[in-house]
């Protein structure tokens, strides 16, 4: 019995040493995966996982590791594993990237279900809403597939070559390739060596053979880039790493971060940090704008919706910059949105696996035409689009050539670089912003609660608006093919414009409508009837004054929409002055509206004007009462009364 306990009292320690052992080595583990040294860590954590001791933290680590270090078939087993096993435990994150994993490995039924599952456990995250309303995903990504002419780029290695840029006449780009540096640095996210940029083809000194840009480059990472036309100022990412030194964030993690360096007088000098790069955040993969007034990036600041989100920041004149702006949704999701790129054409491509894909990152489009970042993203296809890592995509919109890299099965290295030739365009939906204001031909008066309508080139209606309390409307149409827009309300004469094809830029047009007919009688004032201004004299004058003008040509208009009317033009003075000087100014006023109208063209036949004097006053006005300028006036006045 007592040899019985001892052996059990032996057994016990033994296990709880080795359980404390796994758990120190778990406790490493979790360090180096916090501070994003995936390799180690996954070595860590494979030993545990392979001495039989398993947890949910522990798949989702070595999951995680194995997904961001683009070892799919590896994550896959881990993923499976970790939802059998505490698939009611865990959040959607990991059904998320189950379902990234599978499609990458090419098993899209099975993707489809865990991403549905997915989409069930949450309601305000933007990629489920995407999984719900984008079932048919692979057939828009086939109509967009099969417009591209691949070859690889020759300069590739046997290391990762990615992120290329256009650099006057060539190209710059990331690697890390062999140096032929003794001291060898290597990043223990993927136990890979740091990367640094090279050229190729840019210049004399560099034709046809890729040349290490010394410069620029340090003993930690330096990766994508971007040069503006003139070729003399490079922005780069870089670890937060200057002056020889490097600096780590609270978690021990060195970020990323973006900066600026300048050729001038025959070297690279003036290097400097951009003011938004934090220590507490990484900001990384600069673009240019077409205008170079805009800078693009990724990062995962504060407000980020995801791991990485994309931003712009304009850049000034005199070289500062303003505040860093998230493009926010449809184009950011709670996944990766990373590597933009911005084309003379202002489409703006970027890498995500957040929006419906064919696995790992895929490239997108969209358009950004007058600062707009609310269109459609689409996938651009394959065969640019892979199953596996497809990103840093550049094209020139002239030639249709470009470059992109991907971590295809067929390339040299872990990263390759692509060329390619655009045989076509994407296919974007695009829509044309239309405003303006419906109006009254002749009394230019708004006209609340007409409709306007798109109507496409088969008399189709697209769709229609209803003008509000300030007779304005706003609609959009597909500017890829012709429409017509037109604007109808009760009692007037349809208008309406065509459209021919654009490229969206917004419109503005402007209804004015005439009447049907003008429902009125004998004795109807017309002015009233088409709510003109009262037409009105100086005090003692019966010149036509500029406003009165005005309005006479509105009802110009309706005589000559109208030949049949015949109208009396009857005028009116104020109180002041003798009773017979206010008769004969009434009647000069009367005769200088009906001779300024004949002076338009309108048949004096049709025209009678007569004088009233003081008899019509329309207020209290009369002899003897003290009354202001301003109502005087009211009573200097025109009537257009019809006839016929």
């Amino acid at each position: 019995m007592t040899k019985k306990i001892l052996l059990t009292s032996i057994l016990t320690v033994f296990l709880l040493a080795m359980t404390f052992a796994q758990e120190r080595r778990v406790v490493k583990g979790n360090k180096k995966y916090a501070e994003y040294s995936f390799s180690p860590a996954i070595d860590i954590y494979k030993k545990v996982l392979d001495k039989g001791y398993v947890s949910s933290d522990l798949l989702q680590k070595l999951g995680n590791s194995y997904y961001f270090n683009a070892n799919y078939e590896e994550a896959e087993k881990i993923y499976k594993q970790l939802i059998e096993t505490y698939g009611s435990e865990i959040g959607p994150e990991y059904f998320f990237r189950y379902g990234q994993t599978l499609k990458t490995l090419g098993d899209y039924t099975n993707s489809d279900s865990i991403l549905a599952r997915f989409s069930e456990m949450t309601s305000n995250d933007l990629r489920s809403k995407i999984i719900k309303t984008a079932k048919d995903y692979k057939e828009e990504i086939a109509r967009n597939s099969g417009r591209y002419e691949l070859e690889l780029f020759e300069y590739n290695s046997k290391y990762s070559d990615f992120a290329p840029a256009f650099y006057k006449e060539g190209l710059i780009f990331s690697s890390d390739r062999d140096t032929g540096n003794l001291a060898r640095y290597r990043h223990t996210w993927n136990s890979k060596d740091f990367l640094d940029i090279y050229k190729v083809n840019a210049d004399s000194s560099s034709s046809n053979r890729v040349v290490k840009m010394n410069m620029i480059n340090s003993r930690l990472h330096e990766s994508t880039s971007v040069a503006t036309k003139d070729g003399n100022t490079i922005y780069f990412t870089r670890n937060n790493f200057i002056d020889g030194k490097s600096k780590k964030d609270e978690e021990g993690v060195i970020r990323l971060k973006i900066f600026r360096i300048n050729w001038k007088d025959g070297e690279w000098s003036g290097l400097e940090e951009l003011p938004f790069n934090s220590d507490s955040y990484s900001v990384a993969h600069p673009a240019l704008s077409p205008d170079e007034k805009t800078l693009y990036f990724a990062a995962d600041m504060p407000d980020s919706k995801g791991e990485s989100d994309i931003y712009k920041v304009s850049i000034k004149e005199d070289g500062t910059f303003g505040s860093p702006i998230n493009l926010g949704t449809p184009i950011n999701t709670e996944s990766r949105e990373t590597f933009p790129y911005v084309s003379s054409e202002n489409i703006l491509y970027f890498s995500s696996d957040g929006h419906p894909g064919l696995g790992g990152l895929d490239i997108f489009a969209t358009k950004i035409d007058y600062d707009d970042y609310s269109k459609s993203v689409l996938n651009v296809g394959e065969p640019v689009n892979s199953k596996k890592d497809d990103f840093s995509y550049i094209i020139n919109e002239e030639t249709k050539k470009g470059y992109f890299a991907s971590n295809r099965s067929e390339g040299m290295g872990a990263d390759d670089i692509y060329g390619f030739l655009e045989t076509r365009p994407l296919n974007f939906e695009c829509l044309q912003p239309i405003t303006g204001t419906v109006r009254d031909k002749i009394s230019n008066e708004v006209l609340v609660g007409a409709t306007v309508k798109v109507i496409n080139e088969d008399n189709e209606e697209v769709l229609s608006a209803i003008t509000d309390n300030k007779g304005d409307y706003i609609l959009s149409c597909d500017c890829n093919q012709g429409n017509f827009v037109r604007a109808q309300t009760q009692g007037y004469m349809p208008a309406e414009e065509y459209l021919p094809i654009s490229d969206g830029k917004p419109i503005i047009i402007d209804f004015y409508l005439e009447r049907e007919i003008i429902e009125a009688g004998f004795g109807d004032d017309l002015a009233k009837l088409l709510q003109l201004s009262t037409i009105y004299f100086d005090f003692g004058k019966y010149n036509i004054r500029r406003d009165a003008e005005i309005e006479i040509q509105k009802v110009i208009a309706a005589m000559e929409k109208y030949p049949s009317l015949k109208i009396k033009a009857n005028s009116h003075t104020d109180s002041r002055g003798a009773d017979s000087f206010n008769l004969w100014l009434s009647q000069k006023r009367a005769e200088a509206t009906v001779a300024y109208m004949i002076s338009q063209g309108i048949s004096a036949e049709r025209l009678i004007g007569e004088g009233y004097g003081e008899t019509r006053l329309v207020n209290e006005c009369d002899d003897g009462i003290k009354c202001s300028s301003e109502k005087h006036q009211l009573n200097r006045r025109s009537e257009f009364i019809i006839l016929e």
